[in-house]
């Protein structure tokens, strides 16, 4: 009498009647409703992230672009700038900086100036031989058009800034509507965007103080 050999565990009735725990197939794709739901998740995660960046950068920088002739050499019509708000937080204007201010007019909806801060409080500003003097020393301005064509003298406050642009007789300026205070200074330009082939930072010009003339 043979023996049988067959494996009880392998009974098909048996097998039929185990209890089996499922396997997710990760080639079936998810149900419509979550996978909505992780959409709009990611959607409103990713709105928040640029929101977050965008008023970061506004705090910290503002974008202009140059609308008049008032900074040749240096700056043309049509350029874009990239200005640091931030350049003054903890250290006063320099002069030499080419900065943006509000214009004096007080009106929220005026378009701002950018001009290059050349008197500093306190400082007494002489405009006469066709070239700036500060204190009584005449600098050495390598960035101008051309010579001044006006004649005048101003003495700062404590709070004041003198602002000239670097074409100096085609510039409404402190020349014509006075000093600044330190609030209309809305910031440093600092870098150039655009156009690519100008783009970079501003030198700072340190000025050489030469000896006063008779």
């Amino acid at each position: 009498m043979s023996e049988n050999l067959s494996d009880p565990e392998m009974n098909p009735t048996r097998i039929a009647s185990q209890n089996i725990t499922p396997v997710l197939d990760s080639t079936r794709p998810p149900d419509e409703p979550a996978s909505f739901k992780i959409l709009i998740q990611d959607l409103l995660e990713t709105m928040l992230l640029a929101a977050i960046v965008f008023v970061l950068i506004n705090t910290f920088t503002g974008r202009y672009q140059v609308l008049s002739v008032s900074m040749e050499p240096t700056l043309h019509e049509g350029q874009y700038l990239l200005v640091s708000k931030a350049s003054y937080w903890f250290h006063g204007p320099e002069r030499g900086d080419i900065v943006v201010v509000k214009p004096l007019n007080g009106d929220k909806n005026s378009i701002p100036l950018i001009k290059r801060l050349i008197g500093l409080p306190g400082d007494t500003i002489e405009a006469r031989d066709g070239r700036i003097w500060i204190n009584g020393v005449a600098i050495n301005e390598t960035y101008v058009s051309g010579p001044l064509g006006y004649v005048n003298r101003w003495t700062l406050a404590t709070n004041e800034y003198f602002l000239l642009g670097d074409n100096r007789n085609n510039s409404s300026d402190s020349h014509s509507w006075g000093p600044v205070p330190k609030e209309n200074i809305i910031g440093k330009a600092v870098f150039r965007y655009w156009p690519l082939e100008l783009f970079g930072t501003f030198p700072h010009y340190a000025f050489a103080e030469l000896e006063a003339l008779p």
